[in-house]
């Protein structure tokens, strides 16, 4: 399945940004409240980019074919 490559590589991406996030907060009274909105801001971008990548590569209406009948 080379479709799910794309998922996995800015999966890979993603982690490692958060990663950077939760390492590289500056200190203070909202560390906190930064890094835990940074965090959920990363997740769900992932998660609307994924959805949305996944729902164009299999989407579950196709095609409707049309079949016309002409009479000779």
């Amino acid at each position: 399945m080379a479709s799910l490559f794309p998922v996995a590589f800015i999966f890979v991406i993603v982690a490692a940004l958060m990663v950077c996030v939760a390492l590289f907060t500056p200190k203070g009274p909202n560390q906190v409240v930064l890094r835990t909105s940074l965090l959920l801001a990363l997740v769900a971008c992932y998660l609307l980019w994924m959805v949305t990548y996944l729902a164009q590569l299999h989407p579950l209406v196709g095609k409707a074919l049309i079949t016309v009948y002409m009479r000779p």
